[in-house]
């Protein structure tokens, strides 16, 4: 999914996550779905839990770079998401090696960040909602709905004035 095809002149590799990253709004689902079946293949390979969480964070942070239009197709190519849970399914799928105090920072890390990231969309929707109520609430308006009201009779008065007015 990541290696798949070299930048003729380079050594760098791209594959067909890159390619899918480029059709917007469905490339990020499909290449996240796909990188599903290696964790899935994990799991079923007695890979420990907080190495899972590992290959899935690795699979959100690509997703999350991916749905930058274009940018994020390039940004692809050089984080590889794909490969490197490959290599933690290699290295933890012998018995071999067992999760990491590097695992579980890493872990903890796309926790906090993921909160943050959270938080900071709750109060860009709040800041957004916020400033369409002053705008729809502000003088130019009036205070909606009594001014409005107001200003609807007043106009109305004023059509009557002219209609009555002789000629």
């Amino acid at each position: 999914m990541d290696t798949a095809f070299v930048i003729p002149g380079t050594k760098i590799r791209f594959g067909f996550d890159a390619i899918i990253d480029l059709i917007p709004g469905v490339g990020d689902a499909v290449g996240a779905l796909i990188a599903t079946v290696i964790i899935t293949h994990s799991s079923h390979l007695g890979v420990p839990k907080i190495v899972l969480v590992r290959m899935a964070g690795n699979v959100l942070l690509n997703t999350l770079v991916g749905a930058v239009p274009f940018l994020g197709a390039v940004l692809t190519v050089f984080f590889r998401s794909n490969a490197k849970n490959y290599e933690l399914l290699r290295a933890h799928a012998s018995g071999a090696r067992k999760s990491t105090v590097r695992d579980w920072i890493f872990v903890a890390t796309l926790l906090v960040a993921l909160l943050a990231g959270l938080a900071f969309l709750a109060w860009g929707a709040w800041a957004l909602a916020r400033s369409i109520y002053r705008g729809i609430s502000s003088d130019s308006f009036g205070s909606w709905p009594l001014e409005g009201q107001n200003a609807m009779r007043k106009m109305q008065s004023a059509a009557s004035d002219f209609i009555r007015r002789p000629t």
